[in-house]
């Protein structure tokens, strides 16, 4: 495979070899002139970097962290306002609730004591009327019981004349019908 290589290879390397052989970076003639070219790029590059650059993005860091503490800060603070207005809230709503419930107790209270004086008024206007009622009914009773004697009285004596053929006097009556009573 050797042989057959093309011509213009062959021109190609043989020149590249008559010319002194490979890169120059490698050839010591030129190293010299090459360190002090690294050196110079070097030194400006680090100039520029140190002095333009770098602080830049240096004073751009911290800007943002000094933002960033800052903005925690706040937070924090804000963090602390809400849970102060928070804790405010609660006693407020639990000092509400203790009131509602003092006023709901209150009205029932006032309430149960309304019903019960009234209670106690209908009591007393039931009891009136019940006494009433019952004076009524003893001088209805009184009354149908002196009817019933006037009417005993008077059945002893009709039945006593229908029995016997002679009428009894109304003391003989009254008499036997008080043996009967005790």
């Amino acid at each position: 495979m050797a042989s057959e290589t093309s011509p213009t290879h062959a021109t190609t390397e043989a020149a590249g070899h008559a010319s002194g052989g490979g890169l120059p970076q490698f050839q010591f003639v030129w190293w010299p002139g090459q360190i002090v070219w690294l050196l110079l790029i070097f030194v400006v590059l680090y100039v520029a970097l140190s002095k333009l650059l770098l602080p830049r993005v240096g004073d751009t860091i911290k800007a943002r962290a000094d933002k960033i503490a800052a903005d925690i800060a706040d937070a924090r603070d804000l963090k602390a306002k809400a849970e102060a207005q928070s804790a405010q809230a609660a006693a407020e709503l639990a000092k509400a609730r203790a009131q509602s419930q003092k006023l709901a107790s209150d009205a029932k209270a006032k309430a149960n004591a309304e019903a019960a004086s009234r209670q106690a008024a209908e009591e007393t206007v039931l009891a009136e009327k019940l006494a009433l009622a019952e004076q009524r009914i003893k001088a209805s009773r009184d009354l149908a019981l002196g009817n019933v004697r006037t009417i005993a009285s008077d059945i002893a004596l009709a039945i006593t004349d229908k029995l016997t053929g002679v009428a009894a006097t109304t003391e003989e009556v009254e008499a036997a019908l008080s043996q009967a009573k005790a």
